[in-house]
């Protein structure tokens, strides 16, 4: 029998099955140790595919856009355990690049958690988020939050530690009590969670940059990862001065969704208003570049080889 044209099925649908989940998060803690690591965010398995294509080392599964984008929900702790395991699944496995999955508060006490670190790496994530807010949590960058005891929270995280079926997986500590307390509350209870495990500290929403100062020389020594929300509460900087400031890890969650939201409401306005298209194509990614970015020239190709073989039988 001949050779097919892909050497794996994996290599079929467009991730090769050379690079394993632990791959995965290894390459993620490889990047940690390296440079300043840019997180973009995405919301589904297209999002995911063009941060890859854009060559960053690592995307960001982001608990508000799936929210938003699969559910028309605010981010308000309504999407449950399930729903976002089977998201991380089909995400995970339509790239190579590791994702850092936003898993809320982790869907309850700790004993939930180690169910939830379980069933996410089975999924396919590299990295798992988990913040101290009471269920139901809130957007970060909302108001009124509630927040459960620091202690509790660092319970949470020797729990996920512990749930961890690959060590590589990297386990992120996110706290929103800047919002419900000071910026003081904030480092206590980011100290108390680096001293429980966590392989990144997330402060959530420092106001100035000061705070954001604060952050970055009383938590040195642990990666700090920053929020970038535009038009958010926390200052919006460049990179440099980020890293400057001691953040290596940079998340923009949801500027590519919130910039095609914007590119298809100007799309539909103006088809309401000129009822054509035709004028706006030079806006459009082109027929061949969305059938190549989901892999239709391979399938073509598989599928052809397959009928060769029905035919020469």
């Amino acid at each position: 029998m001949s050779v097919p044209p892909f050497a794996h099925a994996g290599d079929l649908v467009g991730v090769s099955s050379d690079v394993t989940a632990h791959d995965k998060r290894l390459a993620l803690r490889e990047a940690l140790a390296g440079g300043t690591l840019v997180l973009p965010g995405a919301t589904d398995a297209m999002g995911a595919r063009l941060v890859e294509r854009a060559g960053f080392g690592a995307g960001y599964l982001t608990g508000a856009g799936l929210a938003n984008v699969t559910y028309g929900l605010p981010d308000i702790g309504l999407v449950s355990l399930a729903e976002v395991a089977a998201h991380v699944d089909r995400v995970a496995s339509a790239v190579r690049i590791p994702l850092v999955v936003d898993a809320d508060t982790g869907y309850g006490a700790a004993v939930s958690v180690m169910r939830t670190v379980q069933m996410l790496e089975r999924a396919g994530a590299a990295g798992i988020q988990l913040e101290d807010q009471e269920m139901p949590k809130r957007c970060g960058h909302f108001d009124s939050h509630a927040l459960i005891p620091g202690e509790h929270m660092a319970a949470k995280i020797v729990a996920a530690r512990q749930a961890r079926q690959d060590e590589a997986t990297v386990i992120v500590a996110r706290t929103d009590a800047r919002s419900v307390h000071d910026i003081d509350e904030a480092i206590r209870r980011a100290q108390l969670y680096v001293e429980a495990g966590a392989d990144v500290l997330f402060v959530e929403a420092p106001r100035t940059v000061d705070e954001l100062e604060r952050v970055g020389r009383e938590l040195a020594g642990t990666p700090l990862l920053v929020n970038v929300v535009e038009g958010g509460k926390t200052p919006e900087l460049s990179l440099e001065e980020y890293e400057r400031l001691g953040f290596t890890v940079v998340l923009f969650a949801n500027y590519l969704m919130r910039s095609m939201m914007l590119a298809g409401r100007e799309a539909l306005e103006h088809l309401a208003t000129a009822g054509e298209t035709g004028s706006r194509v030079d806006r459009m990614a082109s027929w061949q570049e969305r059938q190549e970015l989901f892999n239709l020239p391979r399938f073509s190709e598989a599928e052809a080889w397959f009928d060769s073989l029905g035919s020469a039988g």
